[in-house]
């Protein structure tokens, strides 16, 4: 089974930005797609690597969040577009979680927007206590489980609005008890879990930059993951290339990073992209590649995952 994984597509539209809406943190977001954002992000390298994906013929496609800028109605259906019309995929063969930037403010993550743009790809196989869920004030579709072959894909949220300037993340504990009951499930546990999230499992080195970017609840995660022998935590955020280990107390899981799908840039660590994950019938990993976006021939080449 082939995965391809995208992240931080960064789909901008302005439209819907009247200037009342822009009268919160999308303000600060706002300023910096005007003046930084807009020139690095660009969304023909998002189109190209739906049309090297379809080209390699993948079995599914995982997208770890921030797949907007400012969590507007348009830029989530531009989104949809791109799922429906570039990747030419059924949503059975996509699995979606959200990012910091697509809860940006309190409105759009109390409301569930990207859960409503997205529902036909949040649908889990797995009966989940939608009435416990409920409770965490937003993240009702999390966490949502995919069965697919020898692999189960577990979705899950770290998404919450934030202050200006602070891009960090939280799973919460009711995500986390619905977490600790789905890697107990025994259709899970005799498949391969794939964990999705937007913000890596490993924090920084540094106090202030955990609160400021970080995963504010990674070590109560790492507590429930503790008892996975083998299996992918895959991420976004960091706009890089990376894979760590997780080690666990039967094994380990590979916790990679993907470049953002539209950022161009001139080292093979930063430049858009996706990654490629092999996994056998008997879900074994047996390969982990990225492919990085050539600008100019709009094509894409091997490059490895830098291990940490």
């Amino acid at each position: 089974m082939r995965i391809a994984h995208l992240s931080d597509l960064h789909l901008l539209s302005l439209e819907g930005a009247i200037p009342f809406r822009l009268l919160n943190k999308r303000l600060t977001g706002y300023i910096n797609l005007r003046f930084r954002r807009r020139a690095i992000h660009k969304p023909h390298a998002v189109h190209a690597a739906a049309r090297e994906i379809r080209r390699l013929g993948v079995d599914h496609v995982v997208i770890t969040g921030d797949v907007s800028n400012l969590a507007l109605e348009r830029e989530f259906v531009l989104v949809r577009d791109f799922l429906q019309r570039d990747l030419e995929l059924p949503p059975e063969r996509v699995s979606i979680v959200p990012g910091n930037h697509d809860a940006y403010t309190k409105g759009a993550h109390r409301s569930q927007r990207f859960s409503q743009y997205f529902a036909p790809y949040l649908r889990s196989d797995l009966p989940l206590d939608a009435p416990a869920r409920r409770e965490d004030g937003g993240g009702s579709a999390f966490p949502f489980v995919h069965l697919r072959g020898p692999v189960a894909i577990i979705g899950l949220s770290t998404a919450w609005p934030r202050p200006p300037l602070v891009a960090s993340g939280r799973l919460g504990p009711v995500q986390l008890r619905a977490l600790e009951r789905v890697l107990s499930h025994p259709e899970v546990r005799r498949r391969t879990p794939i964990v999705l999230q937007h913000h890596p499992f490993h924090n920084p080195a540094s106090r202030a930059k955990t609160l400021l970017e970080g995963l504010g609840d990674a070590a109560a995660e790492g507590r429930l993951l503790r008892q996975v022998s083998r299996g992918l935590l895959l991420h976004g955020h960091l706009h890089r290339r990376i894979h760590r280990k997780l080690h666990t107390e039967r094994g380990h899981i590979d916790a990679v990073g993907a470049a953002s799908a539209s950022m161009l840039h001139e080292s093979d660590e930063r430049m858009a992209g996706f990654n490629v994950y092999e996994v056998d019938d008997a879900g074994a990993i047996r390969g982990i590649t990225s492919h990085r976006f050539v600008p100019g021939q709009e094509s894409f080449r091997e490059v490895p995952v830098p291990e940490r």
